[in-house]
């Protein structure tokens, strides 16, 4: 451990570091910015999860069969913000990395099970008025998968920074 020496200044140090101090004080802050920003995202996506999980138990409650795919999306968008939440907490890139994997996997299956439902398609030939009335769950999906989408968007930008900013400055040679 250093002393510090009557000045304020740890002793064994002459001063020549503080510009190394200022670059590595920058990515200090930026990590901290970085992981509130992706805190917030990840609490929107576990509301966006539970409005999600939601979705796919309602056809089981009305004693129909359940969309596989979608039960995929919704499991594997519970194991990614687990994964985030522990890259964010402990500060490991790897946790991050994984989240951010099974993070893009999961929008990627939703996207499938929205498209699969030609719900979209009918919206674009017949109008929203008539789908509504006749698919209201299924706009309800749709709707939910585009906020998925610009979320994850969003989330990924932010844990990509995030690993740069943990990351260790690269060296020249």
């Amino acid at each position: 451990m250093q002393r510090r020496s009557a000045a304020g200044r740890p002793s064994g140090t002459d001063g020549s570091d503080y510009s190394f101090r200022m670059v590595v004080d920058s990515r200090y802050t930026k990590v901290a910015k970085g992981k509130g920003r992706l805190a917030f995202f990840l609490s929107i996506q576990a509301l966006i999860l539970l409005v999600g999980s939601i979705l796919v138990l309602l056809p089981v409650v009305k004693g129909e069969e359940y969309d596989v795919l979608s039960l995929a999306s919704v499991v594997l968008g519970f194991l990614s913000l687990v994964a985030g939440e522990l890259g964010r907490r402990q500060s490991r890139t790897t946790f991050l990395k994984i989240y951010l994997i099974m993070s893009i996997i999961a929008m990627f299956i939703s996207v499938a099970c929205a498209v699969k439902s030609n719900v979209i398609f009918e919206v674009i030939q017949s109008g929203f008025a008539d789908c509504w009335e006749k698919q209201r769950l299924q706009l309800i999906e749709v709707l939910h998968v585009f906020i998925e989408v610009l979320v994850k968007i969003f989330a990924a930008t932010t844990t990509l920074s995030l690993i740069h900013n943990m990351s260790p400055p690269k060296r020249s040679s």
